[in-house]
């Protein structure tokens, strides 16, 4: 009855809001998920694109020893920048915002999600805390330079432009709460007749693991930048030591919020790779149950890993053994889950096409990144390469290595389904190509510098490390040009490529058996289910 009552409201909703606005309006004022999941890919993209462009000049500085294009304070205001852009707006909401609206409905055979107008609601705060954050650019005092952590005490201390930064943070941490609670209330709530818990396909399972954590885990930061706010404006003492405070309460209370976080990332590429291996492999998922319990106990056990962060900080014995146990511990879960997309490429008929060569290079990168983190959960080796470029290289093969490549994947599985056309399928090889090429030669070299011992966000450095950092600046450039070659051909394809058919790659969830693009309320009628999303026999 539940159902039926929230499909009637949706359908008013949209009939009543048809022909109420035109131009921009009817896009910005829309409460129709697939719209709502447009403005957040349009939004996403370009400041992916200005973050991409600060990395590059980060690189660049680095291409030598000494000064090269800026200066020392430049240098961190842009990797500050570049750091809040990429976590705060582009990874963070990245898949679960694009594709977690426009497919979520359309994948569990509703017509919207359960709370339209909270949707849209949700993508104007995003907009009004990027907003606020960017605006730090533009006033006196210059960009902030504390880096993305916002480490006390110099994020009180500093006299840059941190309030911007911070408030825009925690006004983007309501968007992610937002989405969050739809996306749970729209799984419980919202599903066809006949499926069920076990019927669920993969990528909303991971959506709905994510947006638990996106709603217990965000609240934690959003108190933490206000303590910061607090700090600066009335000097309270919460992390100041001269009114006895504790810089390292600061650092307890970002990462109980931040290494969930890292899986509110990866879990929903997790599930786009989930959607795409089974299509291209022409064969059911190894072991679907498997990864769903691994995707629950991933976004468990990831509340409780934050101190691994912080071995170099003055823990006790006893939490330095437990943090780093539970670091190891949940590394199982991601291995469950790469040994069932192996599983499921075992004896596949594989149709070779981009969606899956980005699926692959997600496995490979990945698997990198998972390894080397290990290597950090590791008191021993902790010690040596806490806060060098091994970090970095860490970070950015399980961040943008991970939830990069899947949201490419992504968007080259989706397209003809989102616009209804295809792309040229050579030309987004030869732009994979480069793009692996070119992300594998930018951050292989980082970790052999760590290793060695170059510190991470150092504007300069000795002779020893400029090798492997010639490599790594060539290694951008390899990387950007490949992404325009991705992006000219992704938007010719939306403009004038050919009519796609409704199910070009043959996948067998719900979204393949709509029109391409979806109609308005997405199904004529509730559509009943009566066999697994992953049945190819």
């Amino acid at each position: 009855m539940s159902n039926h009552i929230s499909e009637t409201t949706t359908h008013v909703s949209f009939r009543e809001e048809k022909g109420r606005y035109k131009g921009i309006f009817a896009w910005i004022f829309s409460t129709d998920h697939k719209r709502i999941g447009l403005l957040y890919l349009y939004a996403i993209v370009t400041f992916f694109l200005v973050g991409v462009s600060l990395g590059a000049a980060m690189k660049l500085e680095l291409i030598a020893p000494g000064k090269t294009i800026m200066n020392p304070e430049a240098y961190n205001a842009i990797f500050t920048l570049h750091g809040v852009i990429m976590i705060f707006l582009v990874v963070v909401p990245g898949l679960p915002a694009v594709f977690g609206n426009f497919f979520l409905p359309i994948m569990i055979g509703a017509k919207d999600v359960a709370f339209p107008k909270l949707n849209l609601l949700s993508w104007w705060v995003y907009m009004v805390g990027a907003v606020i954050a960017l605006s730090a650019l533009f006033m006196g005092g210059g960009p902030p330079d504390t880096g993305w952590t916002f480490y006390a005490p110099y994020s009180f201390k500093t006299n840059t432009n941190m309030l911007p930064a911070v408030i825009g943070a925690f006004v983007l941490g309501f968007s992610s709460i937002l989405t969050g609670i739809n996306f749970i209330v729209t799984i419980h709530r919202l599903r066809a007749p006949g499926m069920t818990w076990f019927r669920l396909p993969l990528f909303p399972w991971t959506l709905y693991g994510t947006a638990w954590i996106q709603i217990l885990a965000t609240p934690i930061v959003g108190i933490t930048l206000l303590m910061i706010v607090g700090e600066r404006l009335f000097h309270i003492g919460f992390f100041d030591p001269a009114l006895g405070g504790d810089p390292i309460l600061y650092q307890h209370l970002f990462w109980i919020y931040s290494h969930p976080a890292v899986y509110i990332m990866i879990l929903p590429a997790m599930g786009a790779i989930s959607e795409i291996i089974p299509t291209f492999a022409n064969k059911s998922i190894f072991g679907y149950k498997a990864i769903v319990i691994s995707t629950l106990a991933i976004a468990f056990v990831g509340y409780f890993v934050w101190g691994h962060h912080m071995f170099t900080s003055g823990m006790s014995g006893t939490a330095l053994y437990t943090f780093s146990f539970l670091t190891f511990l949940v590394a199982i879960p991601s291995a469950i889950k790469v040994f069932n997309w192996v599983g499921t490429l075992h004896k596949a008929s594989i149709q070779l096409e981009p969606p899956f060569f980005w699926a692959a290079s997600f496995l490979f990168v990945f698997m990198i990144g998972g390894l080397s983190g290990l290597a950090l959960g590791a008191l021993a080796t902790n010690v040596h390469l806490h806060d060098t470029a091994f970090v970095v290289a860490h970070f950015h093969f399980i961040v943008f290595g991970g939830v990069g490549f899947a949201f490419m994947g992504a968007i080259h599985y989706w397209f003809p389904k989102i616009w209804g056309r295809m792309y040229n399928t050579k030309v987004a090889t030869r732009g994979w190509i480069m793009f692996f090429i070119g992300f594998t030669t930018l951050y292989l070299p980082m970790f052999f510098l760590g290793i060695d011992g170059m510190p991470r966000r150092y504007y300069d450095y000795v002779d020893r490390f400029h090798g492997p950092n010639i490599i790594s600046t060539i290694g951008s450039w390899v990387m950007i040009a490949g992404l325009i070659i991705i992006l000219v051909n992704l938007i010719r394809g939306a403009k004038k490529g050919p009519k796609a058919t409704k199910n070009p790659w043959g996948g067998k969830t719900l979204e393949w058996e709509v029109d391409s693009p979806p109609t308005l309320e997405n199904f004529e009628e509730i559509p009943v289910i009566k066999r697994s999303p992953y049945d190819y026999r």
